[in-house]
């Protein structure tokens, strides 16, 4: 059946993307025999050459490509028959077309479509991911070597590349933390932040939808999604067109109307070079785009240097190519690979793309650099007077816009806003830590507030300042949380407490800020641990319980987390909270039915009474309905849930 919200998902117009795709491939069956096996290849070429993936799938698609191009040789082996194909080998290749597609009609969407949309339904985004894995191991295993004399290297090759799609279908189903707490604020009819300015310019900082020429392309592609719906999900259809709206608001963009305002695409430059097809061993495994500064790893791989570094810089360990643990992380330049690349871009007169220059060190200095710089210099004034008008004065620059975050951190007003944390002045102590959540915002100013050894003071804030104070050193510590090594940092520098302390005692924003602070530290297996021992399942709870505040959801999300852990699963598996999932189960929201299924499905996998608790409460029956009309994950945990009462044999 359809998943809710994807205009690519099961039926459109009454047709399915299997019924499309063989379609497309119903008349391939006469003339297959010459040209099948070529004609795959091309797909995959094709699907090889989408680079420009959506920050949400990014990972996701370089993933899939990877596996793609993995099938090449075994096609180019088959191509080169001098036979013609047997029946079972044209039967193979229609059917590894079909899933080829798929694939490539997923490539796309994740290329050429709505962020808003891809981030916010990044779930049924996975499930078709994983549909499409599925697809393609199945009609790999029919391969039919002995009939088509394949190689012994080519079965092996087959036989791994089987292998990969199934671990790729199996990785752990996880919503994307990057994303996850702001797209639930931002999408929230309840949630009164869902305007706040600092938490859309994160997320549209996230999203890559900043510039003017990144929302108008934004703006063409929810208008090719409003078309493609024709009336479908409206209540999704708006949201997302809200959203946009917000995002052009906080870019100074003027207010229009999405639907109907003319958009004009960005021409692309003409070059001469557009026509060209870059030699496949020029291009980047990971970016898919020619190589400007080719560098070799420990395994003999080549990658541009650029690539490689953010694949490193993201703590993974391992070849992205051949998947063999990496050595070392020691990059040598391949000389002699970058020749051949300049020598065929002169032959070719192919322009390789302009890096971005760094600004002119001479460049004058202007009115606002002078303001700021003015202004750090008052922040370490001997007049208590003067450094309180200087920090708030930053603390409202620093809130206006990405490039004022990004000036003000540049002209060194970092060191001084966290001298001030540690002043006696309840209202300096607020406009700094203010001012540092701002600027946190920014990715790179996050590693320099932590380089400052920001986090203890505003830890002691969080402890000791006002209520403002407090609310917003707990937002900033959400916002540094981002990077991993701080999440160990701030539990291990006993933020969790206050935070604890803050979500059981503080206002309703307070309470917010806690809980994102704490759903971020969580991921921490020891933090979870602390916050565990700190007594966080009890707020969490009576927040559960407190619909007026709006924060159901995200207070599910983080038991989601404590319920990995057996500790947490003891505080959690009493009757009154089983009560309240299959509750929500029955009668929530969808985002309810989501989260209140995912958690039971993992109280119930560690615990027979769990299980039998949400049973005697008549659950079965919501989790049956649940799988036809909920969304895409909700439907795959209530499935899970079903299938795990039905061998326990517990049914009543």
């Amino acid at each position: 059946m359809a998943m809710d919200g994807d205009p690519e998902e099961g039926c459109r117009g009454g047709v399915t993307e299997e019924e499309i795709a063989d379609e497309e491939i119903a008349a391939e069956y006469e003339s297959s025999q010459g040209g099948l096996a070529g004609e795959l290849i091309r797909v995959i070429n094709y699907v090889s050459s989408l680079n420009d993936y959506r920050k949400t799938q990014r990972k996701e698609c370089f993933g899939l490509v990877r596996r793609l191009k993995l099938i090449l040789p075994l096609l180019e082996e088959i191509a080169e028959l001098e036979t013609p194909l047997p029946h079972e080998g044209v039967t193979f290749l229609l059917n590894l077309k079909r899933s080829l597609l798929l694939a490539k009609r997923l490539l796309k969407t994740c290329s050429e479509g709505s962020k808003i949309y891809l981030a916010n339904d990044s779930e049924v985004i996975h499930v078709r991911f994983n549909r499409v894995y599925e697809k393609l191991s199945l009609a790999l295993e029919d391969l039919p070597d002995e009939v088509l004399g394949i190689s012994d290297e080519m079965k092996e090759q087959a036989q791994l590349t089987c292998n990969q799609l199934r671990r790729a279908k199996r990785q752990t189903d996880t919503q994307d933390i990057e994303f996850a707490m702001d797209i639930m604020v931002v999408f929230s009819d309840k949630d009164d932040r869902n305007a706040d300015s600092a938490i859309l310019e994160r997320l549209a900082s996230r999203l890559e939808l900043r510039t003017h020429d990144e929302l108008q392309a934004e703006t063409i592609a929810v208008r090719k999604l409003v078309k493609e719906r024709g009336g479908q999900n409206a209540e999704s259809t708006q949201k997302i067109l809200d959203v946009l709206k917000k995002f052009k608001q906080i870019a100074g963009i003027e207010e229009t109307d999405v639907l109907q305002d003319p958009v004009i695409p960005k021409a692309k430059e003409e070059s001469p070079s557009t026509s060209v097809v870059v030699p496949h061993e020029f291009l980047c495994p990971i970016s898919s785009e020619i190589m400007m500064d080719p560098v070799i790893v420990a395994t003999g791989q080549t990658y541009e240097r650029e690539s490689i570094l953010k694949w490193l810089d993201s703590n993974n360990e391992t070849c992205p190519k051949t998947g063999q643990p990496l050595s070392d992380t020691n990059l040598t330049p391949n000389s002699a690979l970058k020749t051949q690349i300049m020598e065929w871009c002169e032959k070719n007169n192919y322009h390789l793309p302009k890096k971005e220059v760094p600004p002119d060190p001479d460049e004058p200095i202007t009115e606002q650099q002078k303001e700021i710089m003015s202004l750090v210099k008052d922040l370490s004034s001997n007049h208590l007077k003067v450094q309180r008008k200087a920090a708030k004065k930053i603390r409202l620059l620093s809130k206006e816009n990405p490039e004022n975050r990004v000036m003000v951190a540049n002209l060194g007003a970092i060191p001084p806003l966290v001298q001030l944390l540690s002043y006696p002045d309840s209202n300096i102590r607020e406009h700094s830590v203010t001012a540092l959540l701002n600027l946190s915002i920014d990715e790179g100013n996050k590693r320099l507030i932590t380089n400052t050894d920001a986090i203890p003071a505003i830890i002691d804030v969080l402890k000791t300042g006002t209520i403002g104070a407090k609310e917003n050193s707990a937002a900033a510590l959400f916002s540094l949380s981002m990077l991993d090594e701080n999440r160990a940092k701030i539990g291990a520098m006993d933020g969790i407490p206050p935070l604890v302390e803050l979500l059981q005692n503080g206002t309703a924003t307070g309470k917010k800020d806690a809980l994102t602070a704490l759903f971020n530290l969580s991921l921490n297996p020891v933090n979870k641990g602390r916050a565990i021992e700190e007594g966080m399942v009890k707020p969490l709870l009576n927040l559960v319980d407190d619909k007026n505040l709006g924060l159901v959801d995200e207070a599910l999300s983080v038991l989601l987390l404590v319920a990995a852990h057996p500790s947490g699963r003891r505080e959690m598996a009493q009757m009154p909270f089983i009560q309240k999932l299959v509750d929500f189960i029955k009668d929530g929201t969808p985002k309810n039915k989501e989260c209140a299924s995912s958690v039971l499905l993992e109280l119930c996998t560690n615990s027979s009474t769990s299980m039998l608790t949400a049973l005697q409460f008549g659950v079965y029956e919501y989790l049956a309905e649940l799988t036809r009309t909920g969304t895409s994950r909700a439907q795959r945990k209530a499935a899970s849930l079903l299938q795990l009462m039905s061998r326990s044999e517990q049914i009543p």
